[in-house]
């Protein structure tokens, strides 16, 4: 009797240890996280998963002017491998379509810079630089903007207004769709639980405009930008402003679930060069993948994505449900673009407007203390409209010259990946993935007929 009864006091007590440990266990890895002394700023840290938009609480109190630098490096180690079916195509002597031969070893590192500044309560700048990514070697500046989440005038009239508001002024990532904020940018691989990000990656950053209003869980997004990549005033006839909607809702329903569903739209009549789908100046994380043996690190920098090749106008519609019980997530998309390529020839003539649907469910389980482990699986899929040269027979997504016939069928790239991560501090991840990605109903004379990529990659990711 007495020894049952011992036997139950003991199970108790450990019962009630059990989540005093993981409370300790999280106070030790939250002595790993950095301070911040700037208001309203999304920590690059482990602290910055499952973070949307910028909420409306301070997070840092103002103790006057302050200045905070940050970076994110990558590091990854790629074991992939790709074969195809494609016909030889000689081009000045060469196959066209023969893949570039790869095998295991280190890519080159991504890095990222930040540097805020806290200019009075609730009036900050951001500066982004990438220091280096596949594409660019040498230091891009991504974005630098001004967030307002304070009236700078004391009327209570606006005191109220800025309570639920965040303003955005500045050359900023445009905020549509849900994805942007789980995509690997460059250096900072630390949000995304996988290697790679969607196969037809909307991120892009302009100059403009943006407006979020948050209240009771629900929100709403107004933007309106140049609707490029970068400021010109050249050829006025051929551009248009972008205007971005985004609205939704997002709540902790309980201790235990959260659930958050968000619409965005984006339209613009004309641009001499629409970047929502080629705007990453950093590049995949699939290094050389479907590529054939004349590619480059650099110039072949968005291996193994979709790049529907709408430059010119476009119309975007995407639909991003996140349930978050516990530690399982999941995340979905879809996503219908319809769009152009650029107007080509005298008098200019537009090419035919195309529709490609993107696909995408991820299911993310964390855990351990802290969620400091996860393990996850991913799909994802991209169907559309491809234009063919009746000349030459070429094909392609991206595809300007006006008056191509289009494929019967309707090419269709899958991918699968599943993933695990160890966050060994709130700052440091080890993750690795294995992959596969295949390719249907490409033409023969197409590098992409049965294209089929696969393998693993293992990335150390840093972020603060």
């Amino acid at each position: 009797m007495h020894s049952l009864r011992n036997t139950i006091i003991a199970s108790a007590a450990l019962a009630l240890a059990l989540p005093a440990q993981a409370q300790t266990i999280d106070t030790a890895q939250a002595r790993f996280q950095p301070p911040s002394v700037i208001q309203y700023l999304r920590p690059q840290d482990k602290r910055g998963i499952n973070v949307f938009e910028t909420p409306k609480v301070a997070g840092a109190a103002y103790n006057g002017f302050a200045v905070q630098w940050g970076a994110a490096f990558v590091q990854g180690f790629q074991g992939l491998d790709h074969e195809n079916d494609a016909d030889v195509v000689l081009v000045g002597g060469v196959n066209r379509n023969q893949l570039i031969s790869v095998g295991n070893g280190f890519n080159n590192a991504s890095a990222n810079m930040y540097l805020h500044a806290q200019l009075a309560p609730g009036i900050r700048v951001q500066l982004t630089s990438y220091l280096s990514t596949r594409h660019h070697n040498e230091t891009w500046v991504k974005d630098g903007f001004l967030q307002i989440d304070a009236s700078p005038i004391n009327l209570p009239i606006f005191n109220k207004i800025m309570e639920y508001t965040t303003l955005k002024i500045g050359h900023f990532q445009v905020n549509y769709g849900d994805f942007q904020f789980r995509r690997t940018d460059a250096g900072q691989a630390l949000y995304n639980p996988f290697t790679e990000n969607t196969l037809m990656d909307a991120f892009t950053t302009e100059i403009g405009t943006e407006a979020v209003v948050q209240a009771n869980g629900l929100f709403g997004v107004v933007a309106l930008t140049n609707g490029e990549i970068r400021g010109n005033i050249k050829d006025p006839a051929k551009r248009s402003p972008a205007i971005m909607l985004k609205g939704g809702f997002d709540r902790q329903l309980s201790e235990a679930l959260r659930v958050r569903l968000s619409a965005s739209y984006r339209t613009q009549e004309s641009a001499i060069s629409n970047t929502l789908y080629s705007g990453d100046r950093a590049g995949s994380n699939y290094f050389f993948v479907g590529e054939n043996t004349a590619a480059t690190e650099s110039a072949n920098f968005t291996s193994g994505r979709v790049n529907p090749g709408f430059g010119d106008a476009l119309t975007a519609f995407v639909i991003n449900p996140f349930v978050k019980f516990n530690g399982l997530e999941f995340f979905g998309m879809y996503e219908l673009a319809k769009g152009r390529g650029q107007e080509t020839g005298t008098p200019l003539v537009a090419p035919p407007e195309r529709e490609v649907t993107q696909m995408m469910a991820e299911l993310v389980y964390r855990f351990g203390a802290g969620e400091k482990f996860y393990v996850g699986g991913r799909y994802n899929t991209v169907a559309g409209q491809i234009g063919q040269n009746p000349t030459t027979g070429a094909t392609n997504f991206n595809y300007f010259t006006p008056g191509p016939t289009f494929l019967a069928t309707e090419p269709t790239v899958l991918r699968t990946a599943l993933s695990a991560g160890w966050f060994i501090t709130p700052s440091l991840l080890l993750k690795g993935e294995y992959m596969n990605q295949t390719y249907e109903d490409f033409i023969r004379s197409d590098i992409r007929s049965g294209l089929k990529i696969n393998g693993f990659t293992i990335q150390a990711v840093t972020a603060f």
